[in-house]
């Protein structure tokens, strides 16, 4: 069953040049649950037209199933590549596989690395008081364990 979903998920992306697959899980009792994201976000009616581009090609009367199409979260972690782009100037938390915690704004989005800036207070060079410093940090695809968009209210 999962080479199937697999293959109208990837008839109906076709269709859709700007949605991508985030993930797909099947259950063992038929439980399907699709997840997308796309290059300008994802609405409703994406969702509809993937979810119908499944179900009317899958034969309940062969296989009974469930299925749920959603689009990735606002606060889930970014799994695929061109997710960073929609989120280009956007605050992102990133964990790195050696456990660094960096947070910036995404400035740069790169073949092999992204780049984020930020602004801390450290203790001045010479005499007392602190100032403000502007840091960036390059993290290779690779590197990244974790990243998330962090919503400000």
């Amino acid at each position: 069953m999962r080479e199937k979903v697999e293959q109208l998920i990837g008839q109906v992306l076709d269709e859709n040049p700007s949605l991508f697959l985030i993930s797909l899980d099947i259950k063992g009792n038929n439980e399907i649950t699709v997840v997308i994201d796309g290059d300008e976000g994802v609405t409703v009616s994406d969702c509809v037209a993937v979810s119908r581009g499944i179900e009317h090609n899958l034969d309940r009367e062969e296989e009974d199933f469930s299925l749920e199409v959603m689009s990735a979260g606002a606060t889930a972690p970014l799994i695929n590549q061109r997710q960073y782009n929609k989120n280009l100037g956007r605050n992102l938390e990133v964990r790195t596989k050696d456990g660094e915690k960096l947070e910036g704004d995404l400035v740069e989005i790169n073949a092999g690395d992204i780049k984020l800036a930020w602004k801390t207070r450290e203790p001045k060079p010479v005499g007392k008081g602190k100032h403000t410093v502007e840091k960036e940090a390059v993290i290779p695809y690779e590197n990244i364990e974790e990243a998330k968009v962090k919503i400000k209210f």
